[in-house]
């Protein structure tokens, strides 16, 4: 019986020839699976403002920083240019479970493929883990509101280190962008990962900051950083009557429950130059009154943005 012949290696360059030649036809968009490793948008270029940021993930036990646990843990540690915004060169990862001390709910395992064989007996390597918030002069995660207070009652020193949210810090619908996941933004690029896996989402984070922004041309990660150090005023718009709610919620206005100590009621966060322009519209179109509408305004520095300390 003659012998099958085994397939020929498929390099690089027949792949880039393949890739090029399926997006000539306009019928097919071919996604790269995000791979630090090789990446060649990294600058490469040291100089004497460099500094280090993290881009962060966790998967927890459930949605509730209070009642529930962190059981994976993923860190991307980067050099970058604080002058020019240009991301240099990945210096270090970390990736760890933690055993939460009961079991997993299905739908986490669902969500996440994480099991409990996989976390029983686990722990995070609280030693790397801070080393890591030791170097960082920014922390980045993809919804920072999430994931901040979590990591920050499991490693106090995270509360010291500013954080920069990629979901809300970037003007994603000005870039023609209506959805801001992390797998659709990452899938408009022409990127992909293995969603819900901690380092997978951190890496998928940087390697969303590595490419340019579609519509403005603005590198994502100069973005973000010209967004990360705004002071921005928190207004709550107290007793807003119930028939302006639909014009609240179509200006950004988000429900607050009130678990904090302060009513129920409507709230945004502005950068704090916009605060009398938002003041003014709630006086006029909500409240209806030219005087001071009843609003609480609580102003949240760079260092407490996505922390407990803004709300």
């Amino acid at each position: 019986m003659k012998k099958k012949k085994e397939p020929l290696p498929f390099n690089q360059l027949e792949a880039e020839i393949a890739i090029t030649a399926l997006h000539a036809t306009g019928d097919y968009l071919v996604l790269r699976k995000i791979n630090l490793e090789q990446d060649s948008r990294f600058n490469y270029k040291t100089g004497q403002g460099t500094r280090i940021g993290l881009c962060l993930d966790t998967e927890t036990t459930g949605l509730s920083h209070r009642d529930d646990r962190i059981i994976e843990l993923g860190i991307v540690a980067f050099e970058y240019d604080s002058d020019t915004a240009q991301i240099i060169r990945v210096v270090d990862r970390y990736n760890g479970f933690e055993d939460p001390g009961a079991p997993l709910s299905r739908e986490i395992v669902e969500i996440t493929g994480i099991t409990d064989a996989m976390v029983q007996g686990q722990l995070l390597d609280d030693e790397r883990v801070g080393r890591l918030a030791e170097q960082a002069s920014l922390v980045i995660a993809h919804n920072a509101a999430f994931d901040r207070p979590f990591v920050e009652a499991r490693y106090p020193a995270f509360a010291q280190i500013p954080w920069a949210c990629s979901l809300m810090q970037i003007d994603w619908q000005a870039e023609r962008l209506q959805a801001r996941s992390l797998e659709y933004l990452l899938f408009k690029f022409g990127w992909c990962i293995n969603a819900h896996r901690a380092l997978d989402d951190a890496e998928g984070v940087l390697g969303l900051l590595l490419d340019s922004l579609p519509q403005s041309g603005i590198p994502a990660f100069k973005a973000l950083l010209e967004r990360a150090g705004e002071s921005v005023s928190r207004l709550y718009a107290i007793g807003a009557p119930f028939d302006t709610k639909d014009l609240l919620k179509q200006r950004g206005y988000r429900w607050h429950d009130g678990v904090d100590g302060r009513p129920k009621c409507w709230w945004i966060s502005v950068a704090e130059a916009r605060e009398q322009e938002e003041l003014s519209f709630l006086s006029k179109e909500v409240y209806g009154t030219v005087i001071p509408a009843p609003v609480e305004c609580h102003r949240v520095g760079p260092l407490d943005r996505f922390s407990l300390r803004e709300r």
